[in-house]
C-alpha cells in the first residue's frame, strides 16, 4: 500500500531467510470470520427498502425545475456521490473485528471525543424521518378507510386512531427483531408497493391526454433559485448510510466483490426507479407538477390503491429506521469522554493480536455499536422508549415542516458524505496505527496465500520444498517475476478492470474521501440556504 514501504519491507524481510525481500501481490480480500448470515440478496432488499421511501413521489416535481437533461444528470451525480459514500463505510468495516463496525466505533478510533456528536446526528435524523413517516400513516388512512369500506364510525375519520392501530399492530412488533436479515421479508413487500406506484405513474403517462399539460423544460431549466428549492430532494433521496454497516456485520459473505455488488445494486435500483418516475411523472403534468405527483390523480380506485401503497411501504419503513436509532442512542448514552488515546498508542504495534481485539467483545449487536453487548433487557426498554416518544411526536405534531428539513439537511449530509469520507480519510493514513495493524494482517495472509500456492506455481519450488533455502530462493523468485509482470502490466494499461475496486490507488482514494468530506460540507451549506430562505428542504 502507498506510505506502507517502510513497515511493509520490515515484515517482509523479517519472515524470508536469507534476507530475501518477498513483495506479495495486493489479493482480493476474502471474507473475515465472524458476522451474520446474511444474503446478498437480502441485503440489497434492506438497502433499497431504506433507500426508495416516500420522497420518490417528489422527484417529477424536482425535475421540473431543473429539466430534464439536468435532472437525470443530477439525479445520477447523487446516486454517485452517495455509493463512494457506502463503499467508504466498507473499506473503514475493514479497520474493525467482523461484525463489530460502527460510526461510533471508528469515530472513536479518529476523532474519540466527538464520536457522541456524530451518533447524536444520526439519531435525530433518524428519529425525524421515522415520526414523519408515522404522521403520512394518519394523513392518507382516513382518505383509504372509506374506499375499503371501514365507514359508519367517527374514530376512522381521525388520523390519530390511525397512527395508533399501525403503531401497535405493524411497528411495533417490526421494530424489537435485533437484525436487519429479519425485515427482508417486509421490505419485498415494501417494494411491492413502489412497484405499484411506478406501474401507476408509467400508466397515467402513457394513457392520460396532453392538453391541458403545462410546459415542459428538456435542457433549458427555471433559473437558481428554484432549483435550490428543489436540489436537497435529490441529494436526500438517497440516503441509507445509517444501515450500511449493519448490512456489512451481517452479511455472510463479506468479500470487497460481494459488498461492491450489494452497493451497486442498490444504488443502480433506485436511480432507476427515480429517473423513471421523474421523466414520466413531469412528461405527464408538466410545470403542473405539485410535490407529491399521486395527489393530481383523479379519484379513483387506482389512486385509493396508491395511497394505501405509501401507508404500506412507510409502515415497513420505520423499524428500518429504529434499527439505526437504538444503536447510536445506546452509544451516545454509553459514551464518556476519552482523554488517552490508548488504541493510537505506538506500542500496540507490535504481536499479531486483532484489530481493537482489547475494546470489542465478541458478542455485538448487528448495528455493531457501542462497543459493548446490548443485554435483553436494555436492548427491550431502550427500544419502547424510543417507540414511545416517537409515537407521541407524530400525534402531537402533525407537519414537522422545516425541522425536518433542517434535520435531512445536517443529518443526511453528515452521515452520507462527510463521515465516510473523514473517517476513511483519517484511518487509511499511512501513520495511522489502525492502518498499519490492517496492512499487517493482510501482509500475512498475503504471504500464507504465496506459501500455500508455491508448490503449484512453480514446479523448482516443490522439489526444494525439504530445504528451506531452496523454498526461500523460489518464493523470492515468484515474487519477483510477479512484481515485474505486474509493473510491465501497469505500464502497457493491461492491468484490467476489477469490479471489487481493489486496484484502485490508495493514494488516490484518500484524496477521493477528502473530497466527499469537504463536497458533503458544501452540500450542507447549500441546502441550508435553500431551506432558509427558499422555505424547501
Amino acid at each position: 500500500m502507498t506510505g506502507y514501504s517502510t513497515f511493509a519491507d520490515a515484515m517482509a524481510s523479517s519472515r524470508s531467510a536469507g534476507g530475501a525481500v518477498m513483495v506479495q501481490p495486493r489479493r482480493g480480500r476474502s471474507p473475515k470470520l465472524g458476522g451474520g448470515n446474511a444474503s446478498i440478496l437480502s441485503s440489497d432488499i434492506n438497502l433499497i427498502n431504506t433507500i426508495i421511501g416516500a420522497g420518490t413521489l417528489a422527484m417529477p416535481f424536482a425535475m421540473s425545475h431543473f429539466g430534464i437533461v439536468l435532472g437525470v444528470v443530477l439525479i445520477l451525480w447523487c446516486g454517485f456521490t452517495s455509493a463512494f459514500g457506502l463503499y467508504l463505510q466498507s473499506r473503514c468495516a475493514r479497520y474493525m473485528e467482523r461484525g463489530t463496525s460502527s460510526f461510533f466505533g471508528l469515530s472513536q478510533l479518529t476523532l474519540p471525543n466527538l464520536a457522541v456528536i456524530f451518533d447524536a446526528a444520526i439519531a435525530i435524523k433518524c428519529f425525524g424521518v421515522g415520526v414523519s413517516y408515522m404522521t403520512i400513516i394518519g394523513d392518507l388512512m382516513p382518505a383509504v378507510a372509506p374506499a375499503i369500506g371501514l365507514t359508519g364510525y367517527a374514530f376512522l375519520e381521525n388520523r390519530n386512531f390511525w397512527i395508533a392501530a399501525f403503531f401497535a399492530f405493524a411497528i411495533v412488533p417490526l421494530s424489537f427483531p435485533r437484525t436487519l436479515d429479519s425485515l427482508k421479508y417486509t421490505s419485498v413487500i415494501a417494494l411491492l408497493s413502489i412497484g405499484y406506484l411506478i406501474v401507476l405513474v408509467a400508466y397515467h403517462f402513457a394513457v392520460d391526454s396532453r392538453d391541458q399539460r403545462g410546459d415542459l423544460n428538456i435542457i433549458t431549466w427555471d433559473g437558481p433559485v428554484a432549483a435550490l428549492s428543489s436540489l436537497p430532494v435529490m441529494i436526500f433521496a438517497y440516503t441509507c448510510h445509517q444501515n450500511m454497516f449493519s448490512i456489512l456485520n451481517e452479511l455472510k459473505d463479506n468479500s470487497a466483490a460481494t459488498v461492491v455488488t450489494v452497493i451497486g445494486s442498490s444504488i443502480g435500483t433506485a436511480a432507476a426507479v427515480y429517473i423513471l418516475v421523474a421523466i414520466t411523472g413531469y412528461l405527464t403534468f408538466g410545470s403542473h407538477i405539485v410535490a407529491n405527483i399521486v395527489g393530481m390523480y383523479p379519484a379513483s380506485l387506482a389512486s385509493t390503491i396508491a395511497k394505501a401503497a405509501i401507508v404500506v411501504l412507510v409502515t415497513f419503513s420505520v423499524p428500518l429506521q429504529v434499527h439505526p436509532l437504538r444503536a447510536s442512542v445506546d452509544a451516545v448514552l454509553r459514551w464518556r469522554p476519552k482523554w488517552n488515546a490508548r488504541a493510537s498508542s505506538p506500542s500496540s504495534i507490535a504481536g499479531s493480536q486483532p484489530l481493537l481485539s482489547t475494546a470489542l467483545p465478541t458478542s455485538v449487536d448487528s448495528h455493531g455499536a457501542p462497543v459493548v453487548a446490548m443485554s435483553e433487557y436494555r436492548f427491550a426498554w431502550l427500544t419502547s422508549v424510543i417507540l414511545v416518544s416517537m409515537f407521541i411526536f407524530a400525534l402531537r405534531v402533525s407537519n414537522l415542516g422545516k425541522i425536518l428539513s433542517y434535520v435531512g439537511a445536517t443529518g443526511s449530509t453528515t452521515i452520507s458524505f462527510i463521515l465516510p469520507g473523514c473517517l476513511y480519510y483519517l484511518m487509511s493514513d499511512p501513520n495511522s496505527i489502525h492502518h498499519q495493524r490492517l496492512t499487517k494482517e493482510d501482509d500475512d495472509a498475503d504471504y500464507s496465500d504465496s506459501a500455500g500456492s508455491n508448490v503449484e506455481d512453480d514446479p523448482e519450488a516443490g522439489l526444494s520444498r525439504a530445504g528451506g533455502a531452496g523454498r526461500s530462493w523460489a518464493a523470492s523468485m515468484v515474487s519477483k517475476v510477479r512484481a515485474r509482470s505486474r509493473t510491465l502490466k501497469a505500464k502497457l494499461g493491461l492491468g484490467g478492470f476489477r469490479w471489487d475496486f481493489e486496484h484502485l490507488e490508495q493514494g488516490l482514494l484518500r484524496k477521493a474521501a477528502l473530497g466527499l468530506a469537504i463536497y458533503g460540507g458544501v452540500v450542507m451549506v447549500v441546502c441550508l440556504i435553500s431551506i432558509s430562505f427558499f422555505g424547501q428542504g
